[in-house]
């Protein structure tokens, strides 16, 4: 499997450098144009970009303070102090980048996806597993046992023989029967499609999960069974399906498919989406909301978008 690291991290790391650069104030028309072109070159680049940005504000005294050091000095003993300047002050975002765009456990993970990304893959046991956008899965066939480490996972295990499936929040047994696991920061949710799964929560008893019904596990134990939604699993095909759902909802599950930044006006929230919207283009998606709602969309670059109200809308 090739990892996606060193082109990531060299995608942190220049960021860093550009950012070390623009701050220095020697930037000149050449270099804005510069980064503008390698922003917009690679979905990756612009990511680590407005991350850089992010993170910045935590180091905004930073830069002039090393750059008062070499403001004295003479050439070329001062391009020498700048370009360390530099390089040191590169450093510390790029840590901070390179910690929170490529966490340790998800880029060492046996089975990862990236934003946007889905991937099927049939395990050596018969089992069908599917990894949803932006998610991460330790595999340990030999203890019977997956590890989601962070996203979304659809199993399904034919076998009598159990697959456990271990959450932050506790542990989900699936045998003979079909899945779907979410792990979010609070919680995780659990829906079965086929069979019955038994799940043991970090805290509280184990509990049984049957056909048609969701659960969410979290620290304080299992929250109350519910129906599950029937359009939810739409990903597996490659589909975001909506029935009458608020467009703040639609937008932040589709935001998840979609790199980069999608932004939008709060008076957007309460308007209604139904339809079935292909994954693999989240461009035309929104061109077919402006087409049948009241919205526009204006693009700063291609990853970073923002949804406004149309103007003079009836």
């Amino acid at each position: 499997m090739n990892s996606p690291v060193p082109d990531a991290r060299q995608a942190v790391r220049a960021a860093a450098q550009w950012l070390a650069l623009l701050e220095s104030g020697s930037a000149n028309e050449q270099d804005h144009a510069s980064l503008q072109r390698w922003r917009d070159s690679c979905v990756s680049h612009e990511q680590a970009w407005q991350k850089a940005q992010a993170l910045r504000q935590r180091f905004a005294d930073l830069p002039s303070a090393l750059a008062l050091k070499s403001l004295d000095r003479p050439e070329p003993g001062r391009r020498v102090v700048l370009k360390r300047a530099l390089g040191a002050v590169a450093l510390v975002p790029a840590a901070w980048l390179i910690s929170r765009q490529l966490p340790l456990d998800v880029w060492r993970a046996d089975l990862h996806t990236a934003t946007g990304e889905r991937k099927q893959v049939r395990l050596a046991d018969g089992s069908s597993l599917q990894l949803n956008t932006a998610s991460a899965i330790d595999v340990d066939l030999q203890s019977r046992r997956l590890k989601l480490i962070e996203g979304e996972l659809s199993l399904k295990v034919p076998s009598a023989s159990p697959l456990t499936i271990q959450t932050k929040f506790g542990q989900i047994s699936v045998s003979q029967s079909e899945v779907c696991v979410r792990q979010e920061a609070r919680g995780c949710s659990v829906s079965v499609y086929n069979g019955a799964v038994q799940l043991q929560p970090l805290q509280g008893s184990a509990l049984a999960l049957r056909s048609g019904q969701q659960v969410s596990l979290q620290a304080a134990g299992v929250g109350p069974i519910s129906p599950f939604d029937v359009l939810a699993p739409g990903w597996r095909e490659g589909v975001l399906m909506a029935k009458n759902q608020p467009l703040g909802d639609f937008l932040r599950e589709l935001s998840t498919y979609r790199p980069g930044v999608l932004r939008w006006e709060l008076e957007l929230e309460a308007l209604r989406v139904t339809g079935s919207f292909r994954l693999d283009d989240t461009d035309r998606v929104l061109a077919l909301l402006t087409a049948s709602l009241p919205l526009e969309v204006h693009s700063r670059t291609r990853y970073w978008v923002t949804l406004l109200p149309r103007k003079n809308s009836v």
